[in-house]
């Protein structure tokens, strides 16, 4: 007997939280999400992102022993911003049991026929900076800090229900260079003194750096990423939280923000040291000797994730992208980086994905969304 179960309770909070966990104990590809950021997904007094979204969170049974789970999210500001009438589906987990999955997505398609929404698609979050996509390539590979993990039959789970594909994702590792590709050095200097730009990451501390620049910083991010599938601008609170949980992560030498001549923010580029391994023995809790693990990876890595790289409209095609990244590669080479991999870039972002060419790199994973329509 399968029982769906609406989490309304701190227990049933708890629960939600913990079945990943339990569902992948044993495997060690999977990377926990900060435990009280996703016990605090309800919380609106914790989640800024709830002042315009609305979070239903179910807990599937079956014979009386957790089998899934599952969040919808009404992401309001999308949906004035598209003209669509979308329903989001987040933090999607489930054995390998068909009637499991068709009983957790019946609970939020009801959802959205209450709130007369006539489109379920994901996994999306509740914007960029969230965890999206389903891994469909790439198994055997562990996850990164920002991206979910999930076993190979979830795509046919969803796509048993009547989904079709929507945005899709790759990933790529990096070959490590021996030195910095002269010609992105060339580029680069020719760049920087064409438009003025500087890079404030070499000018103060990285908190003073957040502070003066941060909101302006996301703000251009907005601007370069507006046209990406389904992309939500950040605003406000959701900044301030978002730059709690990337800033303490930051590790100045392989982060670049360029300003211009006005003094303001040109370009950004942030690759992060991997706090995979810290986060997974602890199950995502920030215990003292994880944060001590922590502040080791990141004061010392070995591994990088590559998060994004922004050029505001103005200064795009324009070469910003070779300035900033310039910079990470020499203290990559410099600091014995062993391994770097991206996080996801959407295939149809060309643009993006030709600010790699000078690099060697391979394709590991690939990551989708689903679509239907709400019956």
């Amino acid at each position: 007997m399968i029982n769906i179960v609406e989490v309304r309770t701190a227990g049933q909070m708890r629960a939600f939280v913990r079945f990943p966990l339990v569902l992948y104990k044993n495997c060690a590809h999977y990377v926990p999400a900060i435990y009280t950021d996703e016990k605090n997904l309800r919380n609106p007094k914790k989640n800024p992102n709830l002042a315009d979204c609305e979070v239903h969170c179910f807990l599937a049974y079956k014979d009386g022993v957790p089998a899934g789970r599952i969040a919808s999210i009404e992401q309001k500001a999308y949906n004035r911003i598209s003209g669509r009438k979308c329903l989001r589906f987040s933090r999607f987990d489930c054995i390998d049991d068909a009637e499991v999955a068709k009983a957790l997505f019946a609970a939020v398609e009801q959802v959205g026929r209450e709130k007369g929404l006539d489109t379920l698609h994901g996994p999306w979050g509740f914007d960029d900076m969230d965890r999206e996509g389903l891994l469909t390539e790439g198994f055997d590979r562990r996850a990164t800090y920002a991206t979910n993990y999930n076993y190979d039959y979830y795509e046919k789970l969803v796509t048993s229900l009547g989904f079709s594909s929507e945005s899709e994702w790759v990933e790529y590792e990096f070959d490590m260079p021996e030195k910095v590709d002269e010609r992105i050095a060339h580029v680069a200097s020719y760049i920087t003194k064409k438009i003025g730009v500087c890079e404030q990451a070499e000018s103060m501390p990285m908190n003073k750096l957040i502070a003066k620049y941060g909101h302006a910083a996301l703000e251009m991010v907005n601007l370069a990423y507006a046209n990406l599938d389904c992309y939500v601008p950040v605003h406000g609170k959701v900044i301030d939280q978002v730059l709690r949980q990337f800033a303490t992560v930051i590790n100045p030498r392989y982060f670049s923000l360029l300003t211009d001549k006005a003094g303001e923010v040109a370009g950004m580029a942030v690759v992060l040291p991997s706090i995979c391994k810290p986060l997974q023995k602890s199950g995502g809790r920030m215990t003292l000797p994880t944060v001590f693990r922590m502040i080791k990876a990141i004061s010392k890595p070995k591994e990088l994730e590559m998060v994004l790289i922004a050029v505001h409209p103005k200064y795009q095609k324009m070469g910003l992208n070779s300035v900033m990244m310039s910079r990470i590669i020499a203290n990559i080479i410099e600091d014995k980086i062993e391994r770097v991999e991206s996080n996801p870039e959407l295939v149809s972002n060309t643009a993006v994905q030709e600010q790699w060419n000078a690099l060697g790199r391979r394709i590991i994973k690939h990551r989708k969304t689903f679509i239907r329509p709400i019956g």
